[in-house]
């Protein structure tokens, strides 16, 4: 069946497809529909346990697919928005049915009427004796709005360097910066780089969109001096060689010019850590960690679990014995219990790293920030690592994660991330993505979710493919968004979905209907669909973070200098001659310098070409992000000393050193935190953000 099937098998397949939610074709643009290999129809319906691979097997599963839903009484999950009418699962249930509800905090009663915030397990039983039992999703309306209009700052946290750090940013740093921006910037915000725990193992991959696991955090991040345990160390000798290491190490950085070794970090802080981690904690601390490891149960266990078995067979499970590439089999659990010092030592990893995460967030809270720290999830998890091997039952096996082809990317793209299962999600309450949520939003202030199209649909590409030949396959949104609002409701926190590039109709409504805000980058925005001019202010929208650039893209002053040509160039990245290239950069920013000079908000408009002045003309632009309606207004930290290099570069690998940069002045001279804060053109761009952002009544004052 990899050929193209004749016509009555082709609509056999495309209905059985479409009751698994799997796309036979889609439209990259309206008046477009590209159809699908019927190859990846057939993989993403193996993945999902359905046969494909031959006419009669289409068939059976066909019958047994309708026949199961003309049967089924209630789908796995039932979805109830406070104020709305009942969903149309219960509504179509057959007269005299009865319904039986077990909350989620175990009192049970007759019917929906009433029912509290919460996944509750409804039961109902038909007249004709057929029995249906789902997950029953309660959720508010509206997830929380942002506390009034705010801007805040933007920076992938390893790149913030401290005269105090390890040789990568800290989550002391993080601190630190959220305390001076919140009380002498009047700052609302932090947002960083997903900073999920990442698979172990020299050379660690550095892209933080690739963890090992998105549930827990990870511990390079700590400030080891900042752990209570750290002053009662008894061999001060070796712990002293180790800060003169660390010392050493920042020093490579940010006096030699070295790149941020992530792996050279680690191996410091893991020495320190087992010093640290022999000392026994206080009655108090001790009950905070045995709190702590209740409330993240099973799923801490499995996580330190796979870090201990990783110490000793290599962090890629696929490659481990047998019995240990089950996380239930009886084999793991007699290494567990053998590795039973090793498993509480990564799951007080764990804790320690949760309690200096929630240590930045009050700090950002005291220093008044209404927002606080914005963390990142990321799409997906590696398919070698913690997640992938505890949570194997809900992951697609064969298939990972990616884009079709789009005007950026012709060739589509694989980001080498196994999807979750929609079925195996729904039929379990989608219990892994809601207790993910509960422990971001822990020490969230906000939470940005990467690619938030994906809780709509994702593109699977069946592995041994190119990502040209993969497809859609679609999740319950509407549960996804019922219990984001749940989550997010009662942690108090706003959600920013990253919703750049090719959107499906109706998506974005449905998310700002819901109160998750978008996001808006000022290149990207022109008025696609007239005279593709630059936007003007006041045709943005309002519901979302708007920014002059993100991680993926040039910093503003490459920009306007088209050094972002100049890199490309190098690296044989263009498509065209660099002349070409820089003739459409050069225009593209002076159409937006001119429409700022239109608008006032250049000072002293540069009478050379764009860059000229780039310092003002930095200031300039986030003046325009003022103008716009946007609820949240982000600032690039890097932009506010001219750094020119972009922190990653998408395609490239060992071309470009993405991810191990430090944040750098316009001549690539390493600046730590200390400076940054003191820098007088960083003051400068934040005073302007500052005031505009008071003017209005807003902020943090």
């Amino acid at each position: 069946m990899a050929a193209a099937p004749d016509g009555h098998l082709a609509a056999d397949l495309a209905r059985l497809a479409g009751l698994h939610g799997v796309a036979t074709s889609y439209s990259p643009a309206p008046d477009r529909t590209v159809t699908v290999p019927a190859s990846a129809v057939i993989a993403a319906l193996a993945a999902l346990d359905v046969d494909a691979g031959t006419p009669d097997a289409v068939r059976a599963a066909l019958a047994e697919r309708e026949r199961e839903l003309r049967e089924r009484l209630l789908p796995p999950t039932v979805v109830q928005w406070a104020g709305a009418e009942p969903p149309a699962a219960l509504a179509a249930l057959p007269a005299g049915t009865r319904l039986r509800v077990t909350t989620e905090d175990g009192p049970e009663q007759d019917g929906t009427a009433g029912l509290p915030p919460g996944v509750h397990r409804l039961t109902a039983h038909a007249p004709d004796g057929r029995t249906g039992r789902a997950h029953l999703v309660v959720a508010p309306d509206r997830l929380p709005a942002p506390p009034g209009r705010s801007y805040g700052l933007l920076v992938q946290l390893y790149s913030l360097l401290s005269r105090r750090s390890w040789g990568m940013g800290d989550l002391g740093d993080l601190a630190e910066l959220a305390g001076w921006a919140g009380r002498t910037a009047g700052a609302g915000f932090v947002q960083v780089n997903p900073l999920h725990a990442a698979v172990p193992g020299a050379p660690t991959d550095p892209s933080p969109y690739r963890p090992s696991s998105r549930r827990f955090p990870d511990p390079v991040h700590l400030r080891i001096e900042e752990i209570a345990e750290f002053a009662h160390v008894e061999d001060r000798e070796r712990l002293d060689a180790l800060l003169e290491r660390a010392r050493r190490l920042r020093g490579t950085v940010l006096d030699k010019g070295a790149l941020i070794d992530r792996d050279a970090v680690w191996e410091l802080k893991r020495e320190a850590l087992e010093l640290v981690l022999a000392v026994p904690p206080g009655p108090g601390r001790q009950a905070a960690y045995d709190d702590f490891r209740a409330a993240h149960g099973q799923a801490l266990t499995d996580h330190a679990t796979w870090n201990a078995l990783a110490e000793i067979h290599g962090s890629d499970w696929h490659q481990w014995p047998d019995g240990l590439r089950d996380p239930r089999s009886a084999a793991t659990a007699r290494a567990r219990a053998e590795l039973a010092g090793r498993v509480d030592f990564h799951s007080r990893l764990a804790w320690l790293t949760d309690g200096q995460l929630r240590a930045a967030q009050r700090a950002a809270r005291e220093a008044g920030m209404p927002v606080g720290i914005v963390h990142d999830l990321a799409v997906g998890v590696h398919p070698v690592g913690a997640d992938a091997w505890a949570q194997q039952d809900v992951f697609a096996a064969g298939t990972s994660v990616g884009a079709p082809p789009d005007a950026f990317n012709a060739r589509g793209q694989d980001w080498g991330l196994p999807p979750w299962r929609p079925d195996r999600l729904a039929a379990c309450g989608h219990a892994p993505y809601r207790e993910l949520l509960r422990a971001l939003f822990r020490y969230a202030g906000a939470l940005r979710i990467d690619h938030v199209m994906g809780l709509f649909r994702l593109w699977w590409v069946p592995q041994g493919s190119p990502p040209t030949e993969g497809t859609y396959v679609r999740y319950d949104a509407d549960a996804m968004l019922a219990l984001l609002a749940l989550e997010a409701t009662r942690a108090g926190a706003v959600v920013i979905g990253e919703d750049l590039g090719t959107v499906e109709p109706g998506v974005r409504e449905t998310l700002q209907r819901r109160g998750v805000l978008g996001t808006s980058v000022l290149w990207f925005e022109r008025d696609w669909e007239g005279d593709g001019r630059p936007l003007p202010p006041e045709r943005w929208r309002a519901d979302c973070l708007a920014t002059a650039t993100t991680h993926d893209l040039p910093p503003t002053a490459a920009r306007l200098t088209g050094d972002h040509v100049d890199l490309r160039d190098r690296l044989g990245l263009l498509t065209r001659t660099a002349a070409e290239e820089h003739a459409e950069a050069t225009a593209d920013a002076a159409e937006w310098l001119a429409l700022l000079g239109s608008l006032g908000l250049l000072d002293s408009p540069a009478a050379g070409p764009p860059g000229s002045d780039e310092e003002e003309e930095i200031r300039a632009l986030h003046r325009f992000l003022l103008r716009t309606p946007a609820r949240l207004i982000g600032v690039w930290l890097p932009d506010g000393v001219g750094d020119l290099r972009p922190q990653n570069l998408p395609g490239t690998w060992d071309e470009y050193p993405n991810w191990r940069l430090p944040i750098a002045d316009r001549e690539g001279r390493p600046l730590p935190l200390e400076e940054l804060t003191a820098s007088a053109r960083v003051r400068a761009l934040l005073e302007v953000l500052r005031e505009g952002v008071l003017r209005e009544g807003g902020g943090n004052r």
